[in-house]
């Protein structure tokens, strides 16, 4: 798997590399929002903050293991969120589509519908992964109904997977997209976008 930096284009969003120019409209759309309890990063309330977040993974670009995306909204234009890949496992060709969030005014739109449409299309029709996997707090319900309504396995929960900022033990609900099931998560996917 050849993983370069890329622009994914759809009809209702742009993933663009992440970099520091996104940085304000990152900090704008994300800050002081309840989803940040389920991440890594805790708390997001300053400019300071998402300056952390994109350096911390930039570094992990650096590094190999991620390749994280800003998600721009083509009709008006802004910065809608953050999606990656992550867990990058060349040898064994799998990776993890994740870190994903939205400000609320592009939740339950189709901006996350496309995003995992570009990624995942990415994934398997150029990367050819032969596994994708998807991963989400044991607490964040409305994440896990997301993913099961995309046709992803659910693998199985890691208990104390994570200790996030605030002390709590992490729970992580697992679930897997294998490349002989891409063209029936596809048609879905396709479905929820017509």
């Amino acid at each position: 798997m050849d993983i370069q930096r890329i622009t994914l284009t759809g009809k209702h969003v742009r993933l663009e590399p992440l970099d520091e120019k996104h940085i304000p409209g990152l900090a704008e759309i994300g800050r002081g929002h309840d989803f940040w309890k389920f991440m890594l990063y805790g708390e997001m309330k300053t400019e300071a903050d998402f300056r952390y977040f994109v350096d911390d993974l930039l570094a992990r670009e650096q590094k190999g293991t991620d390749l994280p995306f800003t998600v721009i909204h083509l009709a008006t234009g802004r910065v809608a969120g953050s999606t990656r890949y992550l867990n990058i496992d060349r040898p064994n060709r799998g990776l993890e589509v994740g870190g994903t969030w939205y400000g609320p005014e592009f939740q339950r739109t189709a901006v996350n519908t496309e995003c995992k449409y570009l990624l995942l299309t990415h994934a398997f029709e150029t990367l050819k992964a032969i596994r994708a996997q998807i991963k989400t707090d044991s607490l964040n319900v409305r994440s896990q109904t997301a993913i099961e309504r995309i046709g992803a396995v659910k693998e199985g929960v890691l208990r104390n997977h994570m200790i996030t900022p605030d002390g709590r033990f992490r729970h992580s609900v697992f679930y897997s997209i294998l490349d002989s099931e891409w063209a029936g998560v596809k048609k879905k996917l396709e479905e929820m976008l017509g």
